[in-house]
């Protein structure tokens, strides 16, 4: 094998489902300013809009959280508009 191909900062993170709190710990190389105590061990948090946890594609559930506010956002400029 080649040497020095392999990143150096290759650790233990966590990953955080925003939308039902769930956490999972795995290996990565990603940049994370955050931290969390697990266990009474520290590791880099990253926060996530949806994972497999909570996709209405592998959960089996329609159901889809707008953090983003579009629905009210199209609703407010759009939805309410009076005919004349």
């Amino acid at each position: 094998m080649k040497k020095d191909i392999h990143p150096s900062n290759y650790r233990e993170v966590v990953f955080k489902d925003m939308s039902n709190d769930e956490i999972f710990i795995t290996r990565s190389t990603v940049a994370s300013r955050e931290t969390i105590e697990i266990d009474g061990v520290t590791y880099p948090l990253v926060k996530l809009e949806i994972t497999s946890s909570s996709h209405p594609f592998f959960t089996g559930k329609q159901k889809l959280v707008d953090t983003a506010g579009r629905v009210d956002k199209f609703m407010s400029r759009y939805g309410n508009v009076k005919k004349k």
